[in-house]
């Protein structure tokens, strides 16, 4: 994020092979004719049915494509992977979130820190569906704060078993789970992670809870009294839980960021189908120009979305081949996504905030029909918003971003200090520089600046409080907000830049045009969370040279975008969805 990126090394959904358009296509299809139609009884939780459209799933292979061959499963490259989660929330939130939870926390756990014996007992009955995986972390007094849980595991006297004692809340796929992934500290000390069969003595659930969203996915307590879980059933090793947790949650966020992008490309469609059919005063609302405006910003920020998304999916995959290569165990493949740690936060993060920004714009287009439970936005609606809550909260993900860097920064995994240090000399250069008159050279001079921009302002407060910086919470967030603009403007410009190269046509152009739009609005954005730090941060004269490097690094031209944004819109009006949605 730091240097400078080349296009061509970037994946986009242009870059889609023969296999990922297959899986595409087969998971598309499955959403519409087995989980559309079903709708309503998900969401009632009637019986068997959510159960039973997994076991389906199962059979076609879309539960499968993170476990290895040899246990059943396709051992597909993260694109499918995400092709899998993105199209799983395009039909119910609710069964996208039981999907989710059994392809990812549920089974990937096994995956990655099972061993062999483990591997073949639970990975191919989760591969087809003939079991049903959860994932049980969070305590009442153990949310965020994962490593202050509770529950409790003492050996056997014959040490056969581990005894586990505590309770669990917020597990989904509680009710139809076969499976379930769960913490305790040994002796309540050491944080481990285990694998407990559904169905173990000492192991009960509350009832469902009455939730605001999701409500066709399960969401129970579970209980753990004097629960025996025969001692091979410990998962990894000993007191080495939080990676297994961590690494998990990691991946995750990844794949909520993907499921976000399914919900958000179904909303255009809902409230395009709506805003060319509704009349009001003698044409389609669909032509009122702040309506066109509302359909522009739903689809940038979903252009954007999708770019970050699918090019995370491919730097995790080429750094997972790195690891294969190397002869690497599965556990040690972890350190891949561990690598993308910073990214996957912002995937989390900026996916589930834009998410509830296009589904609140499409109840907006849909009037009074859209608060009405018989229109599928006001769903949509009340699903989108535990996006944000999932996974770790949006608050702990805007601590993690600049956290984590800075921790790979002191550790010499990133060059960060070094390019704070040669800040001074980069903005020496940039006072005679001219703003670029044509795109996309425009957009990378502010790209660059924005870099700089964000080395201003996290060298100076990484420099002013040292390591009391995690206790200055705002800044963090506003580094945060940031490095998020950052990563998903660049995103979206390479991809802009590769579809150019790749041939000059009007979705290339309209690329560019929603990368424009995406900039027009950030600099001044990030203009102002600069200043904002440097306030808090320093004083006086290191302040007046700090603002003054601010004022450089943030000049701009402001563009009008009301004519591209009506293009925009009317690209989304031809296709009756996110035109640039492959299948």
């Amino acid at each position: 994020m730091l240097g400078p990126v080349d296009e061509n090394t970037v994946f986009t959904p242009e870059d889609f092979d023969d296999f990922h358009l297959m899986i595409k296509k087969t998971s598309y299809d499955f959403m519409m004719n087995k989980v559309e139609p079903k709708i309503e009884e998900i969401e009632k939780k009637a019986e068997g049915v959510t159960k039973g459209i997994l076991r389906q799933a199962g059979e076609l292979g879309l539960l499968a494509s993170d476990i290895p061959e040899e246990y059943g499963g396709e051992e597909a490259d993260k694109i499918t992977t995400i092709i899998l989660a993105e199209n799983a929330s395009i039909s119910s939130s609710s069964f996208a979130t039981a999907f989710g939870a059994h392809t990812g926390i549920g089974t990937l756990p096994i995956v990655y820190f099972g061993n062999e014996e483990q591997k073949k007992k639970y990975l191919p009955g989760l591969a087809t569906g003939e079991k049903i995986a959860a994932y049980a972390l969070t305590e009442p007094e153990a949310g965020s704060d994962a490593l202050s849980i509770k529950t409790k595991a003492v050996l056997s006297e014959d040490g056969k078993y581990y005894i586990l004692n505590g309770a669990k809340q917020y597990t989904t796929n509680a009710a139809w789970a076969d499976i379930i992934i769960t913490y305790a500290k040994i002796d309540g000390e050491r944080f481990t992670a285990f694998i407990i069969d559904a169905d173990t003595e000492g192991v009960s659930f509350d009832p469902e809870e009455k939730k605001m969203g999701i409500k066709g996915s399960s969401t129970r307590s579970v209980i753990l009294e004097n629960a025996k879980v025969p001692v091979e059933n410990m998962l990894w090793v000993e007191g080495k839980g939080h990676q297994v947790a961590f690494n998990t949650l990691n991946i995750g966020r990844f794949k909520l960021g993907a499921g976000a992008l399914g919900g958000a490309k179904r909303a255009i469609e809902y409230a395009a189908d709506y805003a060319l059919q509704r009349y009001q005063f003698n044409q389609p609302i669909a032509q009122f120009n702040l309506i066109k405006n509302k359909f522009a910003d739903m689809t940038i920020l979903t252009y954007m979305i999708e770019s970050m998304i699918y090019r995370i999916a491919g730097l995790v995959d080429a750094k997972m081949e790195e690891f294969k290569e190397g002869g690497a165990e599965p556990s040690e493949i972890v350190k891949a996504i561990y690598e993308y740690a910073i990214e996957c936060s912002i995937s989390k993060v900026f996916c589930s905030e834009a998410i509830d920004f296009v589904v609140d714009e499409a109840v907006q287009i849909f009037g009074g029909y859209g608060y009405s439970e018989d229109y599928p936005v006001e769903r949509a609606y009340r699903d989108s918003r535990i996006l944000r809550i999932f996974e770790g909260t949006n608050e702990i993900n805007r601590m993690l971003i600049p956290g984590t860097l800075l921790r790979k920064a002191m550790k010499n995994e990133l060059p960060f200090m070094e390019a704070v240090m040669n800040l001074g000399g980069e903005l020496a250069k940039l006072k005679d520089a001219q703003i670029p008159e044509k795109s996309p050279e425009k957009e990378e001079f502010y790209l660059e600046n924005m870099k700089k921009l964000f080395l201003l302002a996290a060298g100076n407060a990484a420099r002013e409080f040292a390591e009391k910086i995690t206790d200055e919470q705002e800044i963090l967030n506003r580094l945060a907000d940031m490095a998020m603009e950052i990563f998903a403007a660049e995103s979206g410009l390479l991809r802009a830049k590769k579809m150019a190269a790749s041939g000059e046509n009007d979705e290339a152009r309209l690329a560019m045009n929603m990368t424009k739009c995406f900039f027009n609005e950030m600099v001044p954005k990030m203009d102002t969370w600069a200043k904002e730090i440097v306030a808090w941060t320093l004083k006086d004269e290191a302040a007046a040279k700090a603002n003054s490097a601010i004022r450089l690094l943030t000049r701009f031209n402001l563009i009008s975008t009301y004519a591209m944004k009506r293009e925009i819109a009317d690209a989304v009006y031809t296709d009756k969805k996110y035109f640039l949605d492959k299948m």
